[in-house]
């Protein structure tokens, strides 16, 4: 991983993650591995964004799953139990478009009330790429090819399905920026 941040919070994730949703752990390794390689883009902020990719899904734990919502569950979860820096739980929050699936669920004003979004977008956009950039069993893919996994396993008239549509222009535009900036650094 990266630094004292990123350690915890593998420590974290793993301890959620790994036996009950292997391959949901194996997904969440794969998104701080991606987010590892964006070092250089974010200078000071690499262990933040390391360690909200391998905490981003850690919601999905059975115990944690209250609202059956992961972002929401999984950012209560870090804020109240493990009082975690407020803009990874921030992070954690809003990952991937967050906001617009809080919606479909009729859980957009409590998400927005509790976690705002972060201001740097840097960070929300590097997030976003990682993990749309991540298959389920970590490998890396294209973002295309992550939506078109995510529509045809949740099925495209489904919640989940309803929202991937509506945000997949955002996710879109934020792998894109990334991949400018990316290939905007020196070699």
């Amino acid at each position: 991983m990266s630094g004292a941040l990123a350690d915890w919070a593998c420590a974290v994730a793993e301890g959620e993650l790994s036996e009950s949703l292997p391959r949901r752990w194996a997904h969440s390794q794969g998104v701080a591995r991606c987010a590892a390689a964006l070092a250089d883009l974010l200078g000071d902020d690499a262990d933040l964004l390391v360690s909200a990719g391998v905490l981003h899904d850690v919601g999905y734990a059975p115990r944690l799953a209250v609202t059956g919502f992961h972002p929401l569950d999984g950012a209560r979860f870090l804020r109240d139990v493990h009082a975690a820096d407020e803009r990874l739980v921030r992070l954690v929050a809003n990952h991937s478009m967050a906001l617009l699936e809080a919606e479909e669920r009729g859980l957009r004003s409590e998400l927005e009330a509790e976690f705002p979004l972060l201001d740097d977008h840097r960070l929300v956009d590097a997030l976003v790429y990682c993990d749309m950039t991540t298959t389920p069993d970590g490998a890396r893919t294209s973002a295309e090819g992550r939506l078109a996994e995510i529509r045809d396993r949740y099925g495209a008239d489904s919640l989940v399905g309803r929202f991937i549509r509506r945000a997949e222009p955002d996710i879109l535009a934020a792998v894109g920026r990334v991949e400018s900036a990316l290939a905007a650094q020196p070699r």
